[in-house]
């Protein structure tokens, strides 16, 4: 048997699960498969080391084989304990030969000890989701800094804390802002994350969501595909919001717009989505019905204050379903906190459908293999994706679809790019 790579996982006997499960994802992602067979034959990677803080679910592997096979040196890291799906993670080392550090259900010490250990083989581009790779890089193991050529991030939240990092004159090497796409954020964040966030409770709660209150924090492109996809079954839909262009967005799209103080009072299923800290605090706990369930879907387990909602229980938390946790109040309301407070999608369901990653993933395999040839010529500090990535996946993904749309005629090319031509 040939010897695995370094690793720290769950179990290794349950890699021929998760091999059924990365193949069974695979069949839904024809797009990076048709990039990780060119990238077999091309190897653009040959030679370089990769370090990857993401979710380690089956989606995430079919994105590392990718990588693999155009001659990557890979070390993944979990961006998040509760996301990590132990049979992936053994599929990843004992199938597929990819070093991966990632056990569900690690705490704090463990989390960063995995993303140490992914750092230890001084890569030369880092892949994160969240920015705590880039920010460890940054702080705690600013020895490997010089290796490190550049990278790609994967979230919202990420973008905003390397674009601060940016401001401040902290980033010491340029990362590419891959959440920024058309094909990421539209449709990962709009359709992803509306789907697997109400998948999540249904799978944790069995709740019947037609009829109920359903308030929605947050009307970025996840708040928009929660909210459309909650009116679709029925729910009365709340929006809350600190920007009033999107406050507007939301009343113009039909839904009740309300402070969080207002919105508390009446709501049955609170769902935060804004990548900020303390959404869901002490002074709406106070004011919830009994049998409020709340749910964070915006990365971090900032959004929902845990330790005022602990503070003001007097028993609790107590797990009664699957990611279920209950507190009682003192005066016997019961509120229900879902996955910990952590990304519920992928901490009590199995994150976005696999389609979806296709595309997100897709733009994360051909923005490594540009940022590969062009990182010389990049500064430091955060950079978009070159359009014509986006629209490649865009292509492709329709081509996979069976999709065919128009192209310009030269009479139209001419009219487009010329200011000759009037009205």
């Amino acid at each position: 048997m040939a010897e695995l790579p370094k690793n720290d996982i769950a179990d290794l006997a349950l890699a021929q699960q998760g091999k059924a499960r990365i193949e069974w994802a695979d069949r839904s992602m024809p797009v990076l498969r048709q990039i990780r067979d060119r990238f077999a034959v091309e190897r653009p990677f040959e030679g370089v080391k990769i370090a990857a803080c993401m979710h380690v679910t089956t989606e995430t592997a079919n994105l590392m084989r990718a990588l693999a096979a155009g001659g990557a040196q890979l070390a993944l890291a979990a961006s998040n304990p509760l996301s990590t799906q132990d049979d992936t993670a053994a599929a990843l080392v004992a199938e597929y030969g990819i070093s991966t550090f990632a056990r569900n259900g690690v705490d704090r010490d463990g989390y960063y000890a995995h993303i140490n250990a992914a750092l230890d083989g001084a890569p030369h581009y880092v892949f994160d989701d969240g920015c705590d790779l880039v920010n460890t890089l940054h702080t705690t193991r600013t020895e490997v800094l010089p290796s490190v050529r550049g990278g790609c991030e994967e979230t919202t939240t990420g973008v905003i804390r390397l674009r601060q990092m940016s401001k401040d004159g902290a980033l010491r090497f340029p990362m590419v802002a891959v959440n920024d796409t058309d094909t990421k954020h539209m449709f990962d964040n709009r359709y992803g994350t509306g789907q697997s966030t109400l998948d999540a409770i249904f799978r944790a709660t069995n709740t019947l969501l037609a009829g109920k209150t359903v308030v929605v924090a947050g009307y970025g492109y996840c708040g928009r595909g929660v909210s459309s996809r909650a009116k679709g079954l029925g729910a009365n839909v709340v929006v809350t919001e600190i920007d009033p262009t999107k406050a507007l967005d939301a009343a113009m799209d039909g839904f009740r717009v309300l402070p969080m103080i207002e919105a508390a009072a009446i709501g049955d299923v609170f769902i935060t989505v804004t990548g900020n800290r303390d959404v869901l605090r002490r002074e709406h706990f106070e004011a919830m019905k009994d049998g409020a369930i709340f749910a964070n879907s915006g990365h971090f387990d900032i959004e929902i204050d845990i330790r005022a909602l602990t503070e003001l229980a007097v028993a609790g938390p107590r797990r009664v379903r699957h990611q279920t946790d209950e507190y009682v109040l003192a005066d016997g309301r019961r509120l229900l906190l879902l996955a910990e407070g952590r990304l519920v999608n992928l901490g009590a369901a199995e994150g976005h459908p696999a389609a979806v990653m296709d595309m997100s993933f897709a733009d994360q395999a051909l923005t490594a293999e540009w940022l590969t040839k062009n990182w010389q010529s990049l500064a430091p500090g955060v950079h978009d994706v070159p359009l014509e990535i986006d629209k490649e996946v865009a292509r492709l993904k329709l081509e996979t679809m069976g999709l065919a749309i128009d192209v310009l005629t030269p009479a139209q090319e001419e009219y487009l790019n010329s200011w000759e031509h009037g009205s």
